[in-house]
């Protein structure tokens, strides 16, 4: 895929801004995910030729942590925890039956850009267990019979913009 030429820009004006710090690609990527939504291979070798770090390191680094992202997400993202608190209070089910009606797994986007499935280890609201996220708006004690109801909720939300 072909980067726009005012992404290779701004991608390229991050690194700059960054360039005299002395372990740049922390905030080199992170500023990016914030401004982009998401650090494809092809940014991730524009990074490399600006700064000199190799590909392979900075895709290690990408892959690593669970907030930078190769694809683009949902506008919501749907952070179903699956620590060991809400695991045993059956949050699988929970994740299975948002998969199911969004028709979609774990790491995926459905085709319309709105929702975004993920699994996380904890979220740290183990007293509120099963709980999820969705853009940092914690819900708490989450079955699969709320699931219908959450979705719901954000698409009118949609609708309503």
């Amino acid at each position: 895929m072909a980067i726009r030429p005012e992404v290779v820009k701004g991608v390229e004006a991050i690194c700059d801004k960054y360039a005299s710090e002395p372990s740049p690609l922390m905030m080199i990527l992170s500023a990016i995910q914030k401004e982009y939504g998401y650090i494809p291979l092809e940014v991730q070798e524009i990074v490399s030729a600006k700064t000199g770090i190799p590909v392979a390191e900075i895709y290690g680094v990408v892959t690593f942590y669970s907030f930078f992202s190769l694809k683009p997400k949902g506008k919501y993202v749907l952070g179903i925890c699956l620590g060991t608190a809400c695991y045993v209070k059956n949050s699988q089910q929970v994740i299975d039956k948002f998969s199911t009606l969004l028709k979609i797994g774990p790491g995926e986007t459905t085709d319309d850009g709105l929702f975004t499935i993920e699994a996380i280890r904890c979220i740290g609201a183990c007293a509120l267990a099963p709980a999820m996220s969705i853009n940092g708006k914690v819900y708490p004690k989450v079955t699969p019979a709320d699931v219908e109801k959450i979705i719901a909720e954000y698409r009118a939300q949609e609708a309503a913009a």
